[in-house]
């Protein structure tokens, strides 16, 4: 173990767990981990990671914080509103955690930038709220060969999945997020957190078990949300999983590949 004795003290609930121990904590200090978004679902993602010892957390959000935000975004506090939300969660981050290493990219991805910033990092999380970053990233992970954990918020409603399509599953080719949504939907079609609200105990729960599938991938116990899509409807504490599988069509890697 390359840990120090106030390492081995912080993280010794992980280390006494047999799909952990001293090797999964190791690994986890040495993964650089890229979160997309520091908002609903990456505050809680990044206050988790944080206390699991990631020896290296980027944080990318161009925004700032405004008071609406705190209703859900637990890592900012009142204080925080107009500061942006990269220097805001690095302090969070270090003050959890003074080991683990903060890179803020106060920056809005796009395609000349995403898939050079996501090919520094050993595995994505992304917390965004709108489909074209989603698509973009999950484009650029599947290019640059890294797992992405993505999750999506709604009002009462939430989903989570991992993805690992670079990589051949038991059956054939693990799926893309484009295998799960082929098309991103029509402008307007679903209507945005400011239009429809968002609860935001939600978005906790559903950040901290984003935590939990990058702490998985990372350290590799039990079986993950390759190919499975988790569904939670919080109005009536229903959860649901759906597998989904390799398109053959899918327009990113297979016979309708374009892009």
């Amino acid at each position: 173990m390359n840990l120090s004795p106030e390492e081995i003290e912080r993280y010794a609930r992980h280390l006494v767990l047999r799909d952990i121990g001293g090797p999964g904590q190791s690994r986890l200090k040495q993964a650089r981990v890229l979160v997309i978004g520091a908002g609903g679902l990456g505050a809680p993602l990044l206050q988790y990671l944080a206390a699991a010892g990631v020896g290296a957390l980027g944080i990318v959000d161009d925004d700032s914080v405004s008071l609406s935000n705190l209703q859900r975004q637990v890592i900012h506090g009142t204080p925080d509103v107009a500061r942006l939300k990269v220097e805001s969660a690095k302090d969070a981050v270090v003050r959890i955690n003074p080991h683990v290493v903060v890179e803020p990219h106060a920056l809005r991805l796009d395609e000349t930038n995403a898939r050079a910033l996501i090919a520094r990092y050993d595995i994505v999380a992304d917390g965004s709220d709108n489909f074209a970053t989603r698509y973009l990233v999950s484009d650029a992970c599947f290019h640059e060969k890294k797992p992405l954990v993505t999750g999506a918020l709604g009002g009462f409603d939430a989903s989570l999945t991992t993805l690992r399509p670079f990589e051949q599953g038991r059956d054939g080719p693990n799926p893309t997020y484009r295998c799960l949504f082929p098309t991103p939907p029509q402008a307007g079609e679903i209507p945005t957190c400011e239009e429809a609200g968002v609860l935001g105990a939600l978005a906790g729960v559903v950040g901290a078990m984003m935590a939990l599938e990058v702490v998985r991938e990372i350290v590799g116990f039990g079986e993950g949300l390759v190919g499975r899509l988790l569904l939670i409807d919080a109005r009536d504490m229903r959860f649901e999983t759906l597998r989904y599988a390799f398109d053959p069509q899918n327009p990113l890697s297979g016979a309708g590949a374009h892009l």
